[in-house]
């Protein structure tokens, strides 16, 4: 009778017991969740051990990912299709910079207006700058007059990622960042930039072969996005626009007279442009408008196919 007066008392006792003994566990852990780890330890804390990045421009998802490989996650600012001259973050955005480890700027006019609110969104997140070492040249400008109160990132050629050997220097800043917050696959990350910087010299020898025949060095372009890409291989953009606007009635005129006698043939238009100038000054002097953007994700084959392109329409 006893027996069967006591058993639920010490059913009873037994289970306080064992939630005293979880409670007790938990002590050290709490514990060592108070000493604040350094960057370069929460970079490979991470779940999956993957390390958040945030670029600007898709371009740079493609050299970090290169560089980066299955270790990191890269979410872009700019979307495709969008004029990144311009651009203005969306609060999300801003927002999702919590979860980033680093941000990784390219030199364009938005990263200069937001970097404040960049840092701010996240004072942990590393900033890494992939123009260190870059010297950029003006804007080309043409039949254009800019007002004189311009800022000088504004009449500083931005497109650097369209120069295979500028983005030779861009891989070795990005190695340099990913190796400050995540030193443990240093290895890993040298070894992934020098496959990189080999698939680079092979796409710069490959475009200099296709750019070889070519006589008539002179193309034109809406946007004057391509000043690095024709001064590595020796060539002359000659833009519609400079700063977003369109050519007067007077300066496209002007165009049609100089595309004529520079016996021009081919004209680069962009995604986030609207081509009518373009389509109507290819009208006047016969030549064919390319849709080519910038910003494209594949940025080797990218490359590649402005190299094929200008090739076969400019070499006789």
């Amino acid at each position: 009778m006893r027996l069967w007066i006591y058993t639920p008392m010490v059913t009873l006792l037994l289970g306080i017991g064992l939630i005293s003994g979880c409670n007790s566990v938990s002590t050290p852990i709490s514990s060592a969740e108070n000493n604040s780890p350094t960057v370069a330890e929460t970079a490979t804390e991470t779940p999956n051990n993957i390390v958040d990045i945030t670029v600007s421009i898709i371009p740079q998802k493609y050299f970090v990912e290169k560089i980066g490989g299955k270790n990191v996650r890269v979410n872009v600012m700019v979307p495709p299709g969008v004029d990144l001259h311009n651009y203005e973050p969306k609060p999300q955005q801003l927002q999702s910079l919590n979860d980033a480890q680093a941000y990784i700027t390219t030199g364009i006019a938005f990263e200069t207006a937001w970097m404040d609110r960049i840092k701010a969104a996240n004072q942990q997140m590393l900033i890494v700058d992939s123009t260190q070492g870059i010297e950029r040249i003006p804007m080309v400008e043409h039949h254009h007059h800019h007002e004189e109160n311009h800022q000088a990132e504004e009449t500083l050629d931005p497109h650097i990622w369209l120069s295979p050997k500028l983005v030779k220097i861009q891989a070795q800043n990005i190695y340099d960042g990913l190796v400050k917050i995540d030193p443990k696959r240093q290895a890993e990350y040298q070894a992934n930039l020098n496959n990189f910087i080999t698939e680079i010299e092979q796409l710069d020898q490959q475009i200099s072969q296709n750019l070889a025949p070519v006589k008539n060095r002179k193309f034109m372009v809406f946007h004057p996005a391509w000043g690095y890409f024709a001064r590595d291989y020796n060539l002359e953009q000659e833009p519609i626009e400079v700063g977003g606007q369109e050519p007067s009635a007077a300066e496209l005129a002007d165009l049609i007279s100089e595309a004529k006698q520079e016996n021009i043939k081919i004209i680069f238009t962009q995604p986030e442009f609207s081509p009518r100038s373009a389509e109507m000054l290819a009208k006047e002097i016969d030549a064919k408008v390319i849709v080519i953007s910038d910003l494209d994700e594949n940025w080797s084959n990218n490359l590649l196919k402005v190299s094929e392109t200008l090739s076969q329409t400019l070499t006789p």
